[in-house]
């Protein structure tokens, strides 16, 4: 039985304005700093998980989130491109309402990264990773929401909000999801 944190960013301007984020680089906003620091003293108080170390998406949003859980655990964190985005190709940047509105979902829009490419990007490298011990894994809620639907698909209300997580375990080959969509304390 292994462990494991898979983790949303913090918040982004483009988060805040509801546009599909895919592949595009936005930093952190004020916000999004804020609850990059509470997550990481959340997921330190988490009883019986001492992370080993933090991957993350390479994309800064995530790095930077990453980075501190990776200082306030005392663990390592590395960028990891398995843990990217879906790419949203031309609709990067768009308002996901328009983007809905015009196609009827976000994966009907044309160019867009299907879910089964995500999932077959995601799911080895989490079990790949996995072996090396109890950690954390910052991403993207279009990462995160298939993976948790993947493995439980009674999961299909699921909410995935900035710099929330979810507790896994690795049972054998199998994955148990214990907990979702669970947030730091806000001050």
């Amino acid at each position: 039985m292994t462990l494991l944190v898979l983790a949303r960013h913090g918040r982004t301007a483009l988060n805040a304005e509801g546009r599909l984020r895919g592949l595009a680089n936005p930093p952190l906003d004020r916000v999004g700093e804020a609850e990059a620091s509470r997550l990481a003293v959340a997921l330190a108080a988490i009883p019986e998980f001492t992370a080993t170390r933090v991957l993350s998406s390479p994309l800064q949003r995530a790095t930077r989130t990453a980075e501190a859980i990776a200082a306030t655990l005392g663990v390592p964190h590395e960028a990891d491109p398995r843990f990217n985005d879906r790419d949203y190709g031309a609709w990067t940047g768009h308002p996901k309402t328009d983007v809905v509105a015009e196609f009827g979902s976000v994966d009907a829009a044309p160019g867009v990264e299907p879910t089964s490419d995500v999932l077959e990007r995601v799911l080895p490298a989490l079990a790949d990773v996995v072996a090396d011990g109890p950690l954390v894994v910052v991403t993207h809620d279009a990462v995160i929401r298939p993976v948790l639907q993947a493995i439980d698909p009674s999961l299909t209300e699921l909410v995935v909000d900035t710099a929330s997580w979810n507790l896994l375990e690795r049972v054998g080959d199998a994955w148990v999801v214990r907990s979702t969509d669970n947030k730091p304390a806000t001050p």
